[in-house]
């Protein structure tokens, strides 16, 4: 009976001098709080920059399909074509291209979905006079007229009976972009057109 309660004072003992030992480890800290590092982002959106380029001999050199797919929000059908057209030194046109986008199979040039035609002339303020011309022939016509920022160019919008059209200069150079059979909804005319524009006065990187 002795033994036993030896047994249990030494147990007792035991678990005492066990208990002062944990309590005297010390106990880990916390680490400091992290400071949040902020690093600036630095990747530049890729922005459409106007120049008073040459002439290119390509669609996708104007405006790459996937890009203008992009931009309409949908595929347009078919492959682009394009016109090359020729020099009219009456009028001071030094080149010309015209490049059709959406053509339906099995359907031709009246059919595309919107046109993109580019051209050049010999000075600037002949390049002028051309678009003032064009817009004043269409106000004459009855179309809505309104000026529209085109990157940080000016543009014309022209909203006539059987197409819409966005018409404007740089330098030497003249743009236009035409909506043809309500392909693009009048209410993202302004929304998209601009965009087209900017893009087929914009080299490839």
């Amino acid at each position: 009976m002795r033994g036993n309660k030896f047994f249990v004072a030494l147990s007792a003992v035991a678990l005492t001098a066990g208990s002062a030992c944990s309590a005297a480890v010390p106990q880990p800290q916390a680490p400091p709080p992290q400071i949040p590092k902020i690093t600036p982002h630095t990747t530049a959106s890729k922005v459409p920059v106007m120049v008073d380029r040459p002439l290119p001999d390509d669609c996708e050199l104007v405006v790459p399909v996937d890009t203008m797919n992009a931009v309409v929000g949908q595929e347009v059908p078919g492959e682009p074509r394009i016109i090359i057209g020729v020099k009219e030194p009456g009028i001071g046109r030094t080149g010309k291209i015209d490049c059709y986008y959406g053509i339906p199979e099995k359907k031709n040039l009246p059919d595309a979905k919107i046109v993109i035609g580019l051209a050049t002339y010999t000075d600037e303020a002949t390049a002028r006079t051309r678009v003032a011309e064009s817009v004043e022939a269409e106000r004459q016509a009855g179309s809505k007229i309104t000026e529209v920022d085109v990157g940080k160019q000016k543009g014309t919008l022209v909203e006539g009976k059987d197409e819409q059209l966005l018409v404007g200069s740089l330098g030497k150079s003249t743009f236009v972009v035409r909506n043809r059979h309500n392909f693009i909804p009048q209410a993202r005319l302004i929304a998209i057109l601009p965009v087209l524009a900017q893009h087929s006065m914009t080299p490839p990187v």
